[in-house]
């Protein structure tokens, strides 16, 4: 597969490690992988395991950070897209992408509740 040659100083969108960033590509490269400076975020990473999705009793659950301020990280090439959009300054992006993945979050455990709760009343309409 032709991969796609950037060049450097292009904004990028870029997907890392569960993370979605807004980027600049910091250096040419023809490979697979495309070195990318962070400038912010867009989607902060997911807590956990990924392999046993919103399992909590895994031996190790992962502690995510997002990626740093003009962090370069080397990020393959099928995940970065092109941006024109305007950069919102780092820390704020940072912050507003921490709470839209807290209220996610939120939301599923008032799911998780609400699903129980329905659940229980099965179970007494079973009579179990």
């Amino acid at each position: 597969m032709h991969q796609r040659s950037w060049e450097v100083g292009t904004r990028v969108t870029a997907s890392y490690k569960s993370g979605e960033y807004i980027g600049e590509i910091a250096e040419a490269s023809n490979g697979a992988k495309q070195a990318v400076k962070i400038l912010a975020v867009i989607k902060h990473p997911t807590q956990g395991d990924l392999h046993h999705p919103m399992d909590p009793d895994v031996p190790f659950f992962h502690q995510r950070r997002a990626l740093a301020y003009q962090e370069i990280a080397l990020v393959p090439g099928e995940s970065i897209r092109p941006y024109d959009g305007e950069v919102p300054e780092y820390g704020a992006s940072l912050q507003t992408a921490l709470e839209q993945e807290r209220q996610r979050l939120e939301r599923l455990v008032r799911w998780a509740e609400r699903c129980c709760e329905e659940l229980d009343q099965l179970r007494k309409e079973y009579r179990l």
